[in-house]
């Protein structure tokens, strides 16, 4: 009697897939039977094809037909972001989640994961990767990248999530639905812009550790990735700067509240500290091609933390006037000297002969870790409005 009270739920779980004959009846049986002997609740498996060129839709049509609780839907533009919108969207379920086609995380997470929000306790649910208690088999490469990607999330944005780029995420879908026409990416920064916006209004987001094996015939290439993050991250810190990132969530949540004056600062530190990342990489760029790499990061770096301060004072903290300037660069150094010298560790710490990429991106790790101090030492220290009240 429990039970059948307990499968009245319903979750939908999405599976998004481009050109994946190879794994698709394998993947989609296996977590069918899962879910079939193992969930307690009601499920639906939604394969979303984004414009697949191989033979993956017509194996999803079929797989709709054999197995009950799947249904496969087609989609003409590619895109796993848009495949999330179009079925989310239309969901009548109580909680809608995704998982990657290669089901590299361990399904044993896949209850955990949607448990609080059946229960109300919490809005989005995320596997990590990068908690104590995972277990995780990957590559260096893959490894790297997601620790980067996820720190420069953390001190640049102030994310309070770990993992953004696990394929594992659940959301209620009353709050999907509408978190949804607020989120502009169609591609794989989808995840991160749903989170950001669901942290800004202040969502419960529930973590789940998660055992993870990487498949193998990943590829990435990662510099695209890099550069492809930052532009997403720019863009989401102009539209919360100018509030068109406020959209209308369910009443009954509660917001969480920033201290005082950093809900204005964060966004407005977050667009200088992407434009000075990406000055800092072209002109390390630049002079790397006539200096030793040391060199290279110290002059770039000294020239846009110069620049960095000067623009913080005025846009972030609304210092005017020359009063204070000096001061206020002088003790900027000091954020400087905090990032020369983790750019510079980082940097010795990299094997001779390494790519001009792998290079770049140890950089940006370090100066990602140096603009979490930075804004710190700027909000507490440099520019702390007691300081100036009593000056």
């Amino acid at each position: 009697m429990h039970t059948t009270a307990v499968r009245t739920r319903l979750v939908e779980v999405v599976v998004p897939v481009y050109n994946e004959q190879r794994a698709l009846r394998a993947s989609v049986a296996r977590l069918h039977a899962y879910l079939t002997g193992n969930f307690p609740y009601g499920f639906r498996i939604t394969i979303a094809d984004n414009a697949s060129t191989d033979n993956t839709w017509q194996l999803a049509t079929e797989l709709a037909e054999e197995l009950p609780h799947v249904r496969a839907v087609h989609l003409e533009e590619k895109g796993r972001g848009r495949a999330l919108r179009r079925v989310w969207s239309q969901s009548d379920a109580d909680v809608v989640s995704y998982m990657d086609v290669d089901l590299s995380t361990d399904l044993d997470a896949f209850l955990p994961l949607v448990a609080p929000l059946l229960s109300g306790h919490s809005d989005l649910a995320i596997g990590t990767r990068l908690a104590r208690s995972s277990r995780v088999e990957r590559g260096p490469k893959r490894e790297f990248i997601s620790r980067s990607y996820n720190l420069l999330l953390r001190s640049v944005m102030g994310a309070g999530f770990s993992d953004a780029q696990c394929g594992f995420k659940a959301v209620r879908t009353e709050v999907a639905q509408a978190l949804l026409p607020g989120v502009d990416d169609e591609e794989w920064f989808f995840d991160t812009e749903l989170l950001l916006l669901a942290e800004r209004h202040g969502l419960r987001i529930h973590e789940v550790p998660v055992d993870w094996v990487d498949d193998p015939d990943s590829r990435v290439d990662i510099l695209q990735t890099a550069l492809d993050d930052l532009r997403g991250l720019a863009r989401v810190a102009r539209k919360t700067l100018s509030g068109a990132a406020r959209i209308p969530v369910p009443a009954r949540v509660q917001r969480a509240e920033l201290p005082k004056g950093m809900a204005k600062q964060l966004p407005r530190f977050a667009i200088v500290g992407v434009v000075s990342t990406l000055a800092y990489l072209a002109l390390y760029s630049l002079l790397r091609q006539v200096v030793p790499p040391l060199a290279a990061n110290a002059a770039a770096l000294l020239v846009t933390a110069v620049a960095n301060t000067a623009a913080n004072r005025r846009f972030t903290f609304g210092v005017t006037g020359s009063a204070g300037a000096m001061r206020h660069q002088f003790e900027g150094l000091v954020a400087f000297l905090v990032g020369l010298a983790l750019t510079s560790g980082s940097l010795s710490l990299l094997p001779e002969g390494v790519s001009h990429e792998v290079e770049l991106l140890a950089v940006l790790i370090a100066n990602a870790a140096a603009t979490l101090v930075r804004f710190l030492l700027l909000r507490v220290w440099v520019f702390n409005p007691k300081r100036r009240t009593v000056r």
